[in-house]
């Protein structure tokens, strides 16, 4: 018999790579139908779930400033590449039978609905798959601040940051076999280490929030599940 869901509600984030699978560009179909099926299985255990995804996979506002186009106008470009990515990952997740709404935080009312904290705190409620585009709308904020803010705003549980490996290492353990695993680390540590999971804004935010944030690896199958129902997977930022 399974463990009930030890949360309520979550915030996970995504990145825009995470959904290129063995593409070099865009959306690969397998990645985002794999993607649909863990967050249907939360759905359906009773745990509310707001997605944030980043646009990496398209555009990436800071490595076209490098380029030489404006900043804002790369961040602008980069937020538009968020909305892609959310109305991409609603179709695969809507194909998997999860009611799905896309929010905005730069308003596309053709497209998606505006951000809207209440409204999209109904949908939450009403058993909807939340997806924030656009991150916070600004530009020099990264997808992970985003995250971070729409995690306390919607008054998540936890925020879930999804990498490509099971947690937060003293060193990149892709290319160091000596680096170890932290099964929990304080944020006060993250920042000193330099550990760059996240930016340190965001990590910042979940601090004087007190927002707990899990870093799990979501291409291990089940992990999101196992993750709301209390076992102890990927490392803790507390």
């Amino acid at each position: 018999m399974e463990s009930s869901p030890t949360v309520s509600r979550i915030l996970l984030k995504l990145s825009g790579e995470a959904l290129l699978g063995e593409l070099d560009y865009g959306i690969d179909p397998k990645v985002s139908s794999r993607i649909a099926r863990e967050v249907k299985a939360v759905v359906e255990a009773g745990v509310q779930i707001g997605i944030v995804v980043g646009g990496g996979n398209i555009f990436r506002g800071k490595g076209l400033a490098a380029s030489g186009i404006d900043r804002i106008t790369g961040d602008q470009m980069g937020m538009l590449a968020t909305v892609m990515n959310a109305l991409g990952l609603q179709d695969a997740l809507e194909t998997a039978g999860v009611t799905t709404r896309v929010m905005s935080a730069i308003s596309i009312r053709e497209v998606c609905e505006d951000f809207i904290r209440r409204r999209a705190i109904r949908h939450l409620e009403k058993g909807r798959a939340v997806i924030f585009a656009a991150g916070t709308g600004n530009p020099f904020f990264t997808t992970d601040t985003a995250a971070s803010l729409r995690a306390i705003e919607i008054g998540a549980d936890l925020m879930i940051k999804a990498t490509k490996v099971d947690g937060i290492y003293t060193a990149d353990p892709m290319t160091d076999p000596s680096a170890t695993h932290y099964p929990r680390i304080s944020y006060d540590e993250v920042i000193e280490q330099k550990l760059e999971v996240m930016d340190t804004n965001a990590i910042v935010l979940c601090r004087d929030q007190s927002m707990p944030i899990r870093i799990i690896n979501l291409n291990s199958p089940g992990e999101l599940d196992r993750l709301i129902r209390g076992e102890e997977v990927g490392t803790l930022v507390s």
